[in-house]
């Protein structure tokens, strides 16, 4: 896994932490209803956390295909490297 994987992945576990007020603990494969129990209103205020940490903006639709935190990982860094 590369640098930037590892930095975004660290910044959702830190931002799901922050939203869900308990510490949070990802790996690539974490899924993020089953294995976080983020119901839609707790994702959108972790997807709010990484668009100030990373200044991108997620669009809603992309967000439809990401089960896991590695999927979302990976969005952010396809949204980074276009910015």
């Amino acid at each position: 896994m590369d640098t930037v994987t590892d930095l975004s992945l660290r910044e959702i576990g830190l931002a799901a932490s922050k939203v869900l007020g308990r510490t949070v603990e990802v790996t690539h494969d974490t899924h993020i209803g089953r294995d976080l129990a983020v119901d839609s209103l707790a994702l959108m205020n972790i997807v709010m956390e990484l668009e100030d940490t990373f200044d991108i903006s997620i669009p809603l639709d992309r967000l439809a295909s990401v089960e896991t935190t590695g999927d979302l990982s990976k969005l952010i860094n396809d949204l980074r490297t276009k910015a």
